[in-house]
C-alpha cells in the first residue's frame, strides 16, 4: 500500500515527497499506533519496518529528525546498543563457516586477551555476558580516551575479569562491542568495520550498518534529544553517586563512563569504531537483518545464515540473575529475548534494545521481525525505560498472529 492508498485513519501524517511508505493492509493498525507517536515536532521522528515470512510488509517515517528537517526516506539514527545485535551476528556469520568455535578460548585468536587470569574465558562465555570485563568507568584515563579503539581494546585484554562472572552474567553494556570487533579482527585480519560490510551490508544489499559513518552519509544522522541525564539529572553527578551505591553500582561502572553525555553529542563518535553504543542504522537495515533470521535464514531468495546457526544463536545461555542489571535477562549468543508490552512473550525470539528506545528483534516462531530508530531518547525525564518499542511489538505480535 502506497502513501497516497492509506485509509483515512493515517491522512493526518504527513508524507515525505521523496518516496513512497509501504504498508501491508494487514499492518494498518501497527502504522496507526507508529504514526500516533510523532504528531509533534518535540516527538522528534522515527522510522518502523517489519518483514513477515522474508517479505516486507511495512516500511514507514515520521516526524522530525531536526528542529527544522523532516525524517525522511534516507535518515539514519545512532541507536546504541542496537548495534550488540549486528555485531553478534558478524560473529555467527564467521562461527558458520568454522572461522570461530564457540567454546574456544577468546586467546586462541587474541593471545594477549589471556592475561590477568582470561585465559579460559571462551566466545561463548564472552558473547553471554560473562566474561566479567563489564567495567567501562575507570578503563581509559580521560573520557575521549574512549574513542582510540586501539588502546581501549589493550585495556581491556589486559583487565582482570570480575569474579561475579562465575555466578553468573554481567551485563557489558558499553565493553562489549569492542570486545566482539576485536575478537572478528584478529580472526578475520581486517577491520572491524570492513568485516561488517562484508558479512552483513553486502549479503543484504543494503549500506545502512555503520559504526564508522562515511563523511558522504553524515547529513542523513538525525540529531538525538534530549540529553542522557538520568532522572534528569546531572550526568556527571548521577554516574559518581550511582557508581557508589551497592543495588546501582554496577549499571555505573557497565553503562556510565566519565564525560558519556557530552561525547554522545560529539561528531567525532562517528570517525570511531565503539560497537557496543555508536552504531549508526537505517530501520530499514536492521529489519532486513532480523528478517533473515526469522525467516531460517533466508531473505530475497537468497540464504544469509542456515537454520542450525539460527538455533545456536537464539539458546538461552544463563538464566541466572545478571550482577549488572540485577534481573535475569536469559541472555542468548549476542541477543536478549525482546520485551513486548503484552503478557504473552515471543518464545522464540532474538534481537537487541537500545537506551532511549531504538532497537529490532526476530521471531523465530512467526517469522515476524521489527526494526525501530528514533531520535527521541525516552521520555522528557530519562532516556531509560523506554516502552515504545514494546507498546509497537505488542501490536505487531497480534497482527502476525493474525496474518
Amino acid at each position: 500500500m502506497t502513501a497516497n492508498a492509506r485509509r483515512g485513519s493515517l491522512a493526518h501524517a504527513e508524507v515525505p515527497a521523496r518516496t513512497e511508505l509501504h504498508v501491508d493492509r494487514r499492518f494498518l493498525p501497527l502504522a496507526d499506533r507508529f504514526f500516533a507517536m510523532y504528531r509533534q515536532p518535540q516527538q522528534g521522528g522515527g522510522a518502523l519496518v517489519a518483514y513477515q515470512g522474508g517479505e516486507k510488509v511495512l516500511d514507514i517515517w515520521a516526524g522530525y529528525a531536526d528542529r527544522d528537517r523532516r525524517w525522511d526516506h534516507d535518515t539514519v539514527a545512532l541507536s546504541f546498543s542496537t548495534g550488540k545485535g549486528v555485531a553478534s551476528t558478524v560473529v555467527h556469520r564467521l562461527a558458520e563457516r568454522g572461522l570461530i568455535d564457540y567454546d574456544a578460548p577468546v586467546a586462541q585468536y587474541w593471545p594477549e586477551f589471556g592475561a590477568a587470569g582470561k585465559e579460559e574465558i571462551t566466545v561463548r562465555e564472552l558473547m553471554s555476558h560473562r566474561a566479567g570485563l563489564h567495567k567501562v568507568r575507570g578503563l581509559m584515563p580521560r573520557p575521549l580516551d574512549l574513542m582510540n579503539y586501539d588502546a581501549v581494546v589493550a585495556a581491556l585484554a589486559a583487565s582482570k575479569p570480575d569474579p561475579r562472572r562465575l555466578k553468573g552474567p554481567g551485563y557489558h553494556a558499553v565493553t562489549y562491542g569492542w570486545l566482539v570487533a576485536e575478537l572478528v579482527s584478529r580472526v578475520t585480519g581486517m577491520p572491524f568495520t570492513d568485516v561488517v560490510d562484508a558479512e552483513i551490508a553486502k549479503p543484504l544489499g543494503i549500506d545502512e550498518f555503520w559504526y564508522r559513518v562515511p563523511e558522504s552519509e553524515r547529513t542523513r544522522i538525525a540529531k538525538l534529544f534530549p540529553h542522557i541525564n538520568p532522572a534528569g539529572l546531572n550526568w556527571a553527578f548521577a554516574s559518581t553517586v550511582l557508581s557508589h551505591v551497592g543495588p546501582t553500582r554496577g549499571l555505573a561502572e557497565a553503562a556510565m563512563p566519565d564525560g558519556f553525555d557530552v561525547m554522545v553529542r560529539n561528531p567525532a563518535v562517528h570517525d570511531a569504531v565503539m560497537p557496543g553504543w555508536n552504531g549508526v542504522f537505517s530501520a530499514r537495515a536492521l529489519a532486513k537483518m532480523y528478517g533473515a533470521i526469522a525467516n531460517g535464514g533466508m531473505i530475497d531468495g537468497k540464504r544469509f545464515l542456515k537454520e542450525s546457526t539460527i538455533e545456536q544463536m537464539a539458546t538461552i545461555q544463563t538464566r541466572d540473575r545478571d550482577y549488572v542489571l540485577a534481573v535475569r535477562p536469559n541472555w542468548a549468543l549476542g541477543y536478549h529475548p525482546p520485551i513486548i508490552a503484552a503478557r504473552r512473550q515471543p518464545r522464540n525470539a532474538i534481537g537487541h534494545y537500545g537506551v532511549g528506545g531504538s532497537g529490532a528483534y526476530a521471531d523465530l516462531d512467526s517469522g515476524l521481525s521489527l526494526g525501530f530508530t528514533t531520535n527521541r531518547l525516552g521520555s522528557a525525564v530519562t532516556a531509560l525505560g523506554d516502552l515504545r518499542l514494546a507498546r509497537l511489538g505488542a501490536e505487531a505480535q497480534e497482527l502476525a498472529r493474525r496474518a
